[in-house]
């Protein structure tokens, strides 16, 4: 279906995403700047530490299984619509299952550089917010990136043109917009 594609048709499918990932980015980056995020890095030690870390890491993840299912269904052993079987389900769990514990490697980490800097740092702390951004990020996440991969191949659109702007945008705003729900949750409970 996709073999052929020349510049020009990859330059049109990917063109559209690039312009919404630029302006979702800056979305991000104002978040950043935002009082409420600068409020929540003076209170966690450690956050402005793992926060590239943790983005790339949804990057990394979601961006593989979005080849993967890329891949799958260019070589028709993937279905383009949402069944609880076989690769897709297994695709998912591994991503799931990869997010999560990476982002808590992440935290640990992280306080563990701040402990060899002498700063102080909880480590429950850490692990609190990065388990609850990594938990609804991946959601979000799954639920972004199976939409797009399915309806944009049914439509016509090759995914392997669209995935990585939409992986690493998706990521970059619900990363940061998560990481916050983290530090509001770790502050609520400790």
């Amino acid at each position: 279906m996709f073999g052929h594609d020349s510049a020009l048709d990859v330059y049109r499918q990917a063109l559209p995403v690039i312009l919404i990932s630029l302006v979702a980015g800056l979305f991000a980056g104002t978040l950043l700047g935002t009082e409420t995020m600068r409020e929540g890095i003076e209170s966690v030690p450690g956050i402005l530490l793992l926060l590239p870390a943790f983005l790339a890491t949804r990057g990394g993840v979601y961006g593989s299984l979005g080849a993967r299912l890329s891949s799958g269904l260019h070589q028709g052993v993937i279905e383009p619509r949402f069944e609880w079987s076989g690769r897709l389900r297994s695709a998912i769990i591994a991503s799931f299952l990869n997010g999560l514990i990476v982002s808590i490697f992440i935290a640990v980490l992280a306080w563990s550089v701040l402990l060899a800097l002498g700063r102080p740092a909880s480590l429950l702390e850490l692990l609190i917010v990065l388990f609850v951004a990594a938990m609804l990020s991946a959601f979000a996440m799954l639920g972004v990136l199976l939409t797009v991969i399915f309806k944009g191949y049914r439509r016509g659109l090759d995914p392997d043109n669209v995935i990585g702007p939409v992986v690493t945008t998706v990521g970059d705003v619900f990363g940061v917009v998560f990481l916050l729900t983290g530090i509001a949750v770790a502050g609520a409970v400790l």
